[in-house]
């Protein structure tokens, strides 16, 4: 396993691929929804999250 820093969206979206590699697709969607957050520009933020497809599980309050 790698060693993250999360400084920047490529960081959120590298762990996201590597959960999702590793089986684990909701801890996945949910580093790719940070990565998007943090993106600047919508249409590279909408196809992060294509790629990990799915219905958002964040709970805000």
């Amino acid at each position: 396993m790698a060693l993250f820093t999360f400084n920047r969206p490529a960081d959120y979206l590298e762990a996201a691929r590597e959960m999702a590699d590793s089986g684990r697709p909701t801890l996945a969607r949910l580093l790719a929804e940070e990565a998007a957050d943090r993106t600047a520009e919508p249409e590279a933020a909408a196809r992060i999250l294509a790629e990990f497809p799915g219905t958002s599980l964040r709970q805000e309050g």
